[in-house]
């Protein structure tokens, strides 16, 4: 998630936690507590230039449910070893940094990007994709018992407050994965019926809302993709067809780089060639077909290069290419416009 939701959802909890003398200071170590685990850019940009390093290593170790307790532990046992207010309440003050710790990587884990909460096992990192990266409606609730509790300090307002956000936050989070059950339920009755009731498959909301989803399933030469508005839809979910070059994919299949990428993205690439040169040179470029949409990503990665067409493939230093503006769906009128109305009054997302 941003930085914002993190800083008020970690506040929320260390304040709503720990004694209410200390609400004021909580919010602060709350702010402080939520931002660490992402601190993990900092030595990851120090220390490569590799853009798919610094990628698929995000979220990494910081963010992994087996050293976060541990470090909430130290954290806590320094502080009390000098601190007035952690000596004071120290069982509260435990437990409100523990949460303040642990909810980062778990709310991370409701985006598409994916968070290696087991590390260091080394599954395909988690992605519930059940909220956007930003999503206002999750926040603000947050945002403003953080705003009372700052003003009021330890009047019993402030403790309100801070409860309302965070059971109101907290409700609009069961209401994202009911949302995308009911996406998903409409878009996989309409992949078993065009034979894809196994594709590997995946869903997310577009931006800044719950209420328009966007699904893909991969195929053996490509994907599928379709968007499904729960307020204007019916029937079933239209998917479009889009190729991949997966011929070109399965011949540099064991680069380090392609591997890392495959797995970080839990297979969902696409694989396109790019011509980069005057004399026929060309680039093998993959796609994280999970942030974005046809033909537009976020993280577009040229990882190899040949001479032309009857040359092989070579493996080269990644390169983090600029996202695809043409055709670009995700302005926030548009999204609002298809969110209202369907493809058959709309030809908004037409194919």
């Amino acid at each position: 998630m941003d930085s914002l939701t993190q800083i008020v959802l970690a506040s929320s909890l260390t304040a709503a936690i720990a004694p209410a003398r200390n609400r004021r200071s909580a919010l602060l170590a709350g702010a402080l507590l939520g931002t660490l685990p992402d601190l993990d850019s900092i030595p990851l940009l120090l220390t490569t230039d590799n853009p798919v390093t610094l990628m698929t290593s995000h979220r990494g170790f910081t963010h992994s449910l087996f050293i976060l307790p541990l470090l909430g532990w130290l954290i806590w046992w320094l502080c009390k070893l000098r601190g007035h207010r952690i000596k004071a309440a120290p069982t509260r003050w435990f437990w409100a940094i523990q949460a303040a710790l642990l909810t980062h990587p778990l709310i991370d884990a409701c985006t598409v990007y994916g968070t290696q909460l087991l590390w260091p096992f080394t599954p395909p990192p988690i992605m519930w994709a059940s909220l956007f990266i930003i999503d206002p409606l999750y926040t603000i609730w947050l945002l403003l018992g953080c705003v009372v509790a700052l003003i009021a300090g330890a009047r019993p307002i402030a403790q309100k407050a801070l409860i309302a956000g965070l059971v109101l936050s907290s409700a609009y989070l069961v209401w994202a994965f009911a949302a995308k059950a009911q996406a998903d339920h409409n878009a996989r009755e309409e992949l078993a019926r065009l034979g894809y009731a196994d594709a590997p498959y995946f869903s997310v909301p577009t931006p800044l809302n719950t209420l328009l989803w966007r699904s893909v399933a991969l195929t053996e030469d490509g994907f599928l993709e379709a968007e499904r508005s729960l307020l204007a839809d019916e029937g079933p979910t239209r998917f479009r067809r889009y190729s991949s070059d997966t011929a070109a994919l399965d011949t540099v299949q064991d680069f380090p780089n392609v591997q890392r990428l495959l797995w970080f993205s839990n297979g969902f690439i696409k694989a396109h060639i790019l011509d980069h040169a005057p004399d026929g040179g060309q680039w093998l470029v993959l796609s994280d077909l999970r942030m974005g949409a046809e033909p537009s990503y976020a993280f577009n990665f040229a990882v190899a290069e040949r001479d032309g067409p009857d040359s092989p493939w070579k493996e080269i230093q990644p390169r983090m290419l600029p996202r695809e503006a043409r055709g670009d769906r995700w302005s926030l009128s548009l999204i609002w416009d298809r969110i209202r109305h369907s493809p058959a009054s709309s030809a908004t997302f037409a194919q």
